[in-house]
């Protein structure tokens, strides 16, 4: 597993770089728009912009890849990245903003499909799971420590727009340097959206639900810790404490769902992610003059640490009703589902933020939370529970991942195959 991650070093570095500039980015959108004076509405569309980029590129990429090939890919996304995100602070209007999250979508999602191929190619049936935890806390971790970057200069200033364009242009140095050549590429095929709802309704509808509270967390969370009043340095930490609550927890929610019916598993988390929301909105909300400042914090952690492993819960689950062959089709498809949900999650967060004020965006994630939560527990009353030694093992995946970590999902040789 160490010689694994260490042939593959110079990747992981050029991940960690580019999430810094990712993180930093996303909360100092979300903040700069409210400081111009965005209305809240348009802002959520601004930054559904990015997830429907997402799609867009992890569908149009992968062909880009079989014709110029990996490296020469990842340099064009990255620099096109690093320039868009420069003309963010020269045009500062929700239209152009809208334009330039599409098209930072569309490169983050390339250079996330060339990270997993990559990541794909060094791994083995014995270290595939490992070698995606990895990749997920280099994800997070680097995610989480972007957003303190906010500190470093005036949000309304262009200085940050410079660093997080350095960020990413320093992404480049260690992947074209390295000796690694680059792996043969492959796609996974889909499966149709209809044919998985039959299989695993709860495995669809709950990835959708999931994609729908990830969005709105990363691309609103910003927007309201401004909104609420908090200081750049509590808007940092707010958005950090989410994503580091989501690394810390994954593992031991995910051997819970191993050893106990994963579906039980599955409800109790997101309805506890619906419980911390819904405390989080009395906090920000009527309390606000007596609750300690900590609290918020304390209560965004939790829910991030509910919030992010749902995504591999929710394919995991899925994966217990399918057989080895379907594996990875169906992972590939569940991860543009939980696109599709990450693309109305700002808007529908923004929607209830116009009406309700700033505590609209609790109110939306817990309420997503909890639909999710009744309709497992109507699924339970619908199909018995797969039996335990049935159950696959648990294996996280990033929040932010393209189809092609479909490959990394599975523990056994027959799935680990090219399911077209």
């Amino acid at each position: 597993m160490l010689s694994v991650v260490a042939s593959s070093w110079a990747l992981f570095l050029g991940i960690a770089l580019i999430m810094l500039g990712n993180g930093l980015q996303g909360s100092l959108l979300g903040l700069r728009a409210s400081l111009e004076g965005f209305p809240t509405a348009v802002t959520g569309f601004v930054m559904s912009a990015y997830f429907v980029g997402f799609l867009a590129g992890s569908t149009l990429v992968p062909r880009l890849v079989r014709r110029v090939g990996h490296i020469r890919v990842f340099a064009a996304l990255a620099s096109l990245a690093s320039a868009t995100v420069l003309l963010h602070s020269v045009y500062v209007t929700p239209p152009s903003w809208g334009a330039m999250r599409l098209v930072t979508g569309i490169c983050f999602a390339g250079l996330y499909v060339v990270a997993e191929s990559w990541l794909n190619d060094r791994a083995t049936n014995e270290t595939r799971g490992q070698l995606l935890s990895v990749y997920m806390v280099v994800m997070l971790a680097g995610m989480g420590s972007g957003h303190f970057l906010l500190n470093l200069a005036d949000p309304a200033s262009f200085e940050l727009f410079v660093l997080i364009s350095i960020l990413v242009s320093l992404a480049l140095i260690p992947i074209l340097l390295t000796a690694a050549p680059a792996p043969e590429f492959q796609t996974p095929s889909a499966v149709s959206l209809r044919q998985l709802y039959r299989i695993s309704p709860l495995g669809v509808l709950g990835t959708l639900g999931t994609g729908m509270a990830q969005g709105g967390l990363v691309g609103m969370g910003a927007v309201f810790a401004t909104e609420a009043g908090y200081s750049i340095a509590q808007v940092s930490i707010f958005m950090a404490v989410a994503m580091f609550g989501g690394m810390l927890l994954q593992w031991p929610i995910g051997r819970l769902s191993d050893r106990f019916d994963r579906r039980r598993v599955l409800t109790v988390v997101t309805f506890l992610a619906a419980i911390c929301a819904i405390v989080a909105s009395m906090v920000a909300g009527p309390f606000a003059e007596i609750a300690p400042a900590w609290a918020i914090f304390a209560l965004i952690g939790v829910f991030g640490g509910m919030n992010m492993p749902m995504y591999s819960l929710t394919i995991a689950h899925t994966n217990d009703f399918l057989e080895p062959s379907q594996m990875v089709a169906a992972s590939g498809s569940l991860v543009l589902v939980g696109g599709i949900g990450a693309a109305f999650g700002p808007v529908t967060l923004a929607g209830l933020m116009s009406v309700m004020g700033p505590t609209g965006f609790f109110w939306g994630l817990g309420l997503i939370h909890a639909a999710i939560g009744f309709f497992a527990l109507y699924r339970m009353s619908r199909r018995a529970a797969r039996p335990l030694d049935d159950q696959g093992a648990f294996v996280a995946v990033p929040p932010r991942a393209s189809p092609v970590a479909a490959y990394l999902t599975p523990a056994s040789p027959e799935a680990a195959a090219p399911a077209d």
